[in-house]
Order: C-alpha cells, then structure tokens, then sequence
C-alpha cells in the first residue's frame, strides 16, 4: 500500500516535467504527448468505478505489460477513477483527475487530452466520476496485433480493453462486475478475474493491479500489484483474498481459503481475422 507522502510525491513527480534547455531547467507542459521515439504500449485490460453511496471509487487492470498496476490505473479519493492504456501516457493521470475535480466532465477531459495528440487514435482512455459519469475513447487507429479492443459502459462502471482474445473478455468483465455482491473492491478483483478467466490479453499473462481510493482517506485505501508472474490476476486474487482490509467485503472469492475460479482455461491466443 501507498500513504499519503508517497502518493503526493507520484503526483509532484508528474506535474514537474522538465527540459534541459540552454543550460537551464525548463517545465514541460503536462499536455505534451510523448516524443516520437517509440512508445510503451500497455495492451491490455481495465475497469473503472465507483460507489457513490459509499464515496469509494477505484480501478482494476492487468496485461502481459510488466508492472502494469503501477503505470494505467490512477485514482482519487471523492472524484473519481481513470486509465491510459495502449500508447499509455503516464503523466496524464493526476491531471485527468485534477480537471474532474474541477468538475470538467469526462468527455471534455478526454477531448482535451487529445486535442493536439498526433497519436489520439492509438490510445485508450477511460474516466469516471463519482457521480458515474463515464467516458471512453478506444484506439481505432492500432495496429492488427492489438486487435481485437471494445469497451463497455454501466451503472457506475465503465471496462475496457485492447489486444484481447475476443470480445468475450470485456463481456465477461462487465457481466461480473455487474452480478457480484460483495464491496467496490470485490467487484473489481472479481471483474478482473473474469476478463482472465475469458482469455484476457492474447500475448499471456505477466502483470496486474488494483487501486481503491475512499473519502477523507489520504492516498490509495488500497493499492495491491503483481509485477511479474506467469499467472498475474490470479496471483492478484490470492493476494486479496489473503489479504486483512476495511475494503473487502463478502464477496467469496475475498476469503480464504483461497479456491482457482478458472482452473481450466486456455492458454490465450489471438482472435482469428
């Protein structure tokens, strides 16, 4: 988990790019796209929410993308929930979150996000707020090797994903998060964990995360990762269901002991064309 010092110090860190210029330090606009060296590209699969009742909101991702809980998912506590994710841009995640506290609605983050983007179309970026305003703008434009990418919306949830097995991944990510009782953070493991069992991102499996952020809580309430394993979202479930916090709730597979929900699932494998 992250206190507050450390999350402060992220936002800091992302706020305060600089340029070598002349001799001088120079700030770097937050709105620059990156350079047109060649990009990460975090393919993979997310999902954003929040619990307005209980002013919680969080995220959920994973992908054969090294420590991707650490790089698409960020979040804040009473407004909301955001991710970028193929053709990631790191540094525009406290500032997306900052215009949703100024209360600019998703659509016009987004927009202003992209507005001078020259690789707009190969990104995939999703936000909501705590009142379960959601948008999502997919990477229309990617390569055949991300293929296949959807994203669905729903009362307070918005998922996505790119370089999937099939559409079953995000629908099934979507169907859990909508049918499992439990706590926000139990319907995001359990979302996630469906989307993995689908198939997930063709390429394999390597990397996953949660984050969960509450009311008058400073910082991440709960920030849980794996950064490298041959089975990410799985070693992520038994984590959390290992795991002694306030943001569980009844939902069975937050218990112990610890049961594999999909023991038998195919290795992953592109969509066929």
């Amino acid at each position: 988990m992250t206190n507050g010092h450390e999350q402060q110090s992220r936002r800091d860190i992302l706020k305060l790019g600089t340029l070598a210029l002349g001799g001088l330090w120079m700030p770097v606009s937050i709105q620059a796209a990156p350079p047109a060296t060649k990009p990460d590209i975090t393919a993979t699969f997310s999902i954003v929410a929040v619990d307005p009742d209980n002013q919680v909101c969080g995220a959920a991702v994973a992908s054969k993308y090294p420590a991707v809980g650490k790089v698409v998912p960020y979040v804040r506590a009473n407004v909301g929930a955001f991710c970028t994710q193929h053709y990631h841009v790191p540094k525009w995640g406290e500032p997306a979150l900052d215009m949703l506290q100024e209360g600019k609605s998703p659509e016009a983050i987004i927009a202003e996000l992209l507005k001078d983007d020259k690789d707009a179309e190969l990104r995939q970026l999703a936000i909501i707020d705590m009142q379960g305003r959601a948008a999502v703008h997919n990477p229309t434009n990617s390569a055949a090797g991300s293929r296949y990418w959807a994203a669905m919306t729903g009362r307070f949830y918005c998922c996505q994903g790119n370089t999937l097995t099939g559409r079953n991944v995000v629908v099934a990510m979507a169907a859990a998060y909508e049918d499992t009782a439990g706590s926000l953070a139990d319907r995001l493991m359990a979302a996630l964990i469906a989307a993995d069992c689908a198939g997930g991102d063709h390429r394999g499996r390597l990397a996953a995360g949660i984050r969960v952020a509450k009311k008058d809580i400073e910082g991440d309430w709960l920030a849980l990762h794996v950064d490298k394993s041959d089975d990410a979202v799985q070693e992520l479930a038994q984590k959390y269901a290992e795991l002694k916090h306030d943001a569980k709730g009844t939902w069975r597979g937050a218990q112990l002991p610890f049961q594999n929900p999909c023991p038998n699932r195919p290795q992953p494998a592109a969509p066929k064309s």
